[in-house]
């Protein structure tokens, strides 16, 4: 069991959600739905990509912000591409990578590719890569690479 869980407050959706999110990653799956009094889902405990979520119908008093969000490390832009397509399915893009799902739940969408440039020990092909990423959506890799490369 992991020590630290990421709880998540939803209006109703708590089950729904789990079931969107654990569609979407391999080694995923809903561990458990707990009913609440009237018999619906109240708690639902949920994997993805091997990481443990708790879920919480809680009701409308909170809402989530991007104060926090989910960090998804992706290995190649079809990736990235599938995961923002089915994300902002219901939901809305921003910028730098960030977008909400049709929950409110802010997620960043981030080619590995994209810390390697910005990283890059030549600080103009790195400061021309973090330009870029500032004047896109969702991010394009190749969009990246032209711009590191001048």
């Amino acid at each position: 069991m992991q020590k630290i869980t990421t709880f998540l407050w939803f209006d109703d959706q708590a089950e729904e959600a789990a079931g969107f999110y654990t569609s979407l990653f391999k080694d995923s799956r809903v561990l458990e739905v707990t009913p609440g009094p009237t018999g619906a889902a109240m708690v639902v405990t949920f994997e993805l990509a091997g990481q443990r979520f708790i879920a919480l119908n809680g009701g409308p008093e909170f809402k989530f912000t991007e104060a926090i969000s989910l960090y998804v490390d992706c290995d190649s832009q079809e990736e990235v591409d599938e995961l923002w397509a089915k994300l902002t399915d219901g939901g809305e893009e921003s910028q730098c990578g960030w977008l909400k799902d049709r929950y409110g739940l802010s997620w960043q969408i981030i080619p590995r590719r994209l810390q390697e440039l910005i990283g890059d020990p030549d600080p103009e092909r790195a400061q021309r890569a973090v330009k870029a990423m500032l004047g896109m959506g969702k991010i394009d890799v190749q969009g990246l690479e032209d711009a590191a490369n001048g």
